[in-house]
């Protein structure tokens, strides 16, 4: 695939690139924009160094990407609300979200996408791994892909059409996900065990190393993620936008 307003770096085989030749303070042409979200829609996640933005400029660009929406259980900053600070201090040992999942699916309309901007991270550590729930549906059994089709869990699909690409994606995470619909959470554990291993086998991920000013953009509907908890002692603070989606299909 070639663009011809921007530069598109793989950083894994399964998801992940690393897009150069954007600064979001400024006003990105609408073809620019365009290239961005067809490299995003190809490769689940896509990631930004460099950047240096007010949380108005970062409002603005995210703008170009969807429509932003308040995060339910944590306040944003007062002057923007759609922004949710995430913050982890030095005598903390918790972090935000510190396991595989995709964001607030508990909700009827989860959230599309989630923008990540970078203000102050420790020396070492406080990566975060992405992996392609594509791929965790295509490498499944004929078998369990029939049996997984089956069952609902309590508002969603388990496997998700991507209203955009069209394609299958595995729906389910260890953080949210509890029983299929009509089975007990033990009657779901065997199946729903296996499918949280196989959707974070290791070629299916890739891992992002921040720096101060980068920036990560990712698909709620077809990729996990998991920020790792390797930095105690040490403070991390990056602003959190999420956007607008839609009630999943299958």
């Amino acid at each position: 695939m070639t663009y011809q307003h921007i530069d598109v770096r793989p950083i894994a085989g399964a998801l992940g690139a690393e897009i150069h030749g954007v600064d979001f303070s400024r006003d990105l042409a609408d073809d620019v924009v365009a290239e961005i979200r067809r490299a995003w829609l190809d490769h689940l996640v896509v990631f930004f160094r460099g950047q240096s933005l007010t949380p108005a400029q970062q409002l603005a660009a995210a703008k170009r990407f969807g429509d932003p929406v308040e995060y339910p259980f944590v306040q944003g900053l007062p002057d923007f609300p759609v922004i949710t600070p995430i913050i982890k201090l030095p005598d903390e040992k918790i972090n935000f979200g510190g396991l595989w999942h995709t964001d607030t699916t508990y909700q009827q309309r989860p959230p599309m996408a989630t923008m990540l901007y970078a203000l102050e991270l420790p020396p070492y550590g406080g990566d975060t791994m992405f992996a392609s729930m594509y791929l965790a549906y295509e490498t499944l059994s004929d078998g369990v892909k029939e049996d997984v089709s089956k069952p609902k869990i309590a508002e969603h699909p388990i496997i998700r059409v991507h209203p955009e690409t069209g394609r299958k994606a595995l729906y389910v995470s260890f953080a949210h996900t509890t029983n299929f619909k009509g089975w007990t959470e033990a009657e779901s554990a065997p199946l729903l065990n296996y499918l949280f291993e196989h959707q974070t086998r290791p070629e299916f991920t890739c891992r992002f190393r921040w720096e101060p000013g980068s920036i990560a953009l990712w698909d709620n509907r077809c990729a996990l993620h998991n920020p790792i908890n390797d930095y105690h002692g040490h403070k991390r603070v990056l602003h959190r936008i999420t956007f607008a989606g839609d009630a999943p299909r299958g």
